[in-house]
Order: C-alpha cells, then structure tokens, then sequence
C-alpha cells in the first residue's frame, strides 16, 4: 500500500526585510545545506507547535518571586536592634539642631546649625 504524500505546498507568505538580513539570511541557509523556504517552514510549525506563554500570571508569579527573595534578604537587617551609641549621637545631633525646640528642625535652623 502506498503512503499518503504530504500535503501540497501552494501558498505563499511575503516579507520585507532588508537586503543585508535577506543575504545573510540565504548564506546561512546555504551553509546549513538547506533552502531558505525549508528553513522558513520549519521555524513556522515550531510556532504552531510551541506552547503558548502563559502571560500574565506568569509573570506576576516571577514577579512575587523576586519580592519574596528581596523580602528574605531583607528582613534581618529590619529586625536588629537599634545601636543605643547611635541612637543617641542621632537625639543630640537633632537637639542641636532644633533651636526653638519645637521638635521640628525648621531649613533657618538646620542652615544656622550646620558646622
């Protein structure tokens, strides 16, 4: 019994590209001992056979991901405890500064304050 022959190839598809990618393009397929059409068909039944990329959710997913990691690295550095030596050099800085002391450091003040 005979095998079914493939089906026949009767439509066309044309493109514009620029010569420089056309050459190029053509001695590729040359160097690859195949015709440009061959090469064309086979790209286009990987895209028909290639499964689709899940969008958006995808890249939501990636993007809880990255969160998450920066979260982890994060996390420590917000969970130390304060430096008492500089929590305190930081309270007399800001007394300094705040001349009326009114608990708000005002920009006269701050300039009049800068040594």
């Amino acid at each position: 019994m005979r095998e079914p022959r493939p089906p026949k190839k009767s439509e066309s598809l044309e493109i514009r590209i620029p010569y420089e990618a056309k050459t190029a393009f053509m001695e590729r397929c040359r160097q690859d001992g195949r015709s440009a059409s061959e090469a064309l068909r086979t790209f286009i039944d990987q895209q028909i056979e290639a499964p689709r990329p899940r969008g958006r959710r995808w890249r939501l997913a990636i993007g809880a991901a990255i969160a998450a990691a920066l979260g982890a690295v994060a996390l420590p550095s917000l969970a130390r405890p304060a430096d008492p030596a500089h929590d305190l050099l930081r309270r007399v800085a800001f007394a300094h500064l705040d001349a009326n002391r009114d608990g708000v450091v005002s920009l006269d003040e701050y300039v009049r304050g800068r040594p």
